[in-house]
């Protein structure tokens, strides 16, 4: 028999997507995973049983799971919808102990999952459910700081990287009315970049390019998630510029130049996901303006292969599985 919480739902769901940080998790590489684990943080599927006191969900309601299944939900954060900061640290939804029973919890490479219902958000049924997976993700990690910095029409924003983040860094912005910019080490990318919405290519190994690009900028979205030297592109914000980290948390190498900061009164910021009502609102603004992530489709079976693929930049822009395929 399956018990469900009374203020719970469990939905049986279809569709997984695949996030960079499994691949970290799984592989130990932050040196906090805990075996047995089970990764996926980016979960869309459909309600199949709810507690006898849930009331925001209906069976056959279509609905998400992202990177949280808990948080303390009493402290500063927490009460300011912010429980991605919350004081005593958020329950992730995978290799995290329940605040319940202190078991691991466990993700969605799987085909059900059970999760308190202030931590599942609707998703919009003109929204396809695959797409609209790593929305959970890589969708609210860049919605969340443009959002919260006030980007606004006109704003001049460059995007760091174009991978699963930066894409929909890309499509973000520009759906925002920002005048769009991709910085990329490759000229082959600029006409994706442009097909993505950007409206101009940087090539950030190019001195003149860089030199040109100087105080332009209001605001920098950074989805880079290895050490990479920031200094070049402090240098391409006007005064009062923002660049804001969302892909990198190890130490920054080599070290920042205080006078970047300093003489024009810049700041480097750091951003992590979003609370859930925030990732309520990204969906709801991605049906609004027909934003998804661009995906591929997944059997299980070959998920080792794709955290290769993943790992040599060869997919775009985020692998989905398809859950089925666990059955097989």
């Amino acid at each position: 028999m399956i018990f469900v919480a009374l203020r719970a739902c469990q939905f049986t769901h279809p569709i997984t997507a695949v996030c960079h940080s499994d691949i970290h998790q799984a592989r130990n590489e932050w040196g906090i995973a805990v075996y047995p684990l089970m990764p996926g943080h980016e979960i869309v599927g459909r309600v199949t049983a709810t507690g006898a006191n849930a009331t925001r969900y209906k069976v056959g309601d279509l609905v998400g799971v992202g990177c949280m299944v808990d948080s303390c939900r009493e402290c500063s954060a927490c009460k300011s919808d912010l429980e991605q900061y919350c004081l005593e640290g958020p329950t992730m939804t995978y290799a995290t102990p329940d605040r319940v029973d202190g078991s691991n919890t466990m993700g969605g490479y799987s085909n059900s999952i059970v999760v308190a219902e202030h931590f599942v958000v609707r998703v919009p049924e003109k929204l396809d459910p695959a797409a609209a997976a790593p929305i959970l993700c890589a969708g609210i990690t860049t919605y969340s700081p443009l959002k919260h910095y006030g980007v606004k029409a006109g704003d001049k924003v460059g995007i760091l990287g174009m991978g699963g983040l930066g894409h929909m860094g890309i499509k973000f912005a520009k759906a925002m009315g920002a005048e769009v910019t991709l910085f990329t080490r490759s000229a082959a990318k600029a006409q994706e970049a442009r097909r993505q919405g950007a409206d101009h290519v940087i090539v950030s190994t190019d001195a003149e390019q860089m030199k040109a690009a100087a105080g332009h900028f209001d605001f920098l979205l950074d989805t880079i998630p290895v050490q990479h030297d920031l200094n070049p592109y402090l240098e391409t914000l006007r005064f009062d510029g923002v660049h804001i980290l969302v892909g990198l948390i190890e130490p920054i190498e080599p070290p920042v130049h205080a006078a970047h900061l300093v003489m024009s009164r810049r700041v480097l910021a750091g951003s992590l996901i979003g609370g859930i009502a925030e990732t309520q609102e990204v969906l709801d603004f991605c049906a609004e303006n027909g934003i998804t992530c661009d995906i591929e489709m997944l059997d299980i079976r070959n998920i080792n292969e794709a955290y290769e693929r993943m790992l040599a930049g060869d997919v775009k822009y985020r692998f989905v599985i398809d859950m089925a395929t666990l059955q097989a």
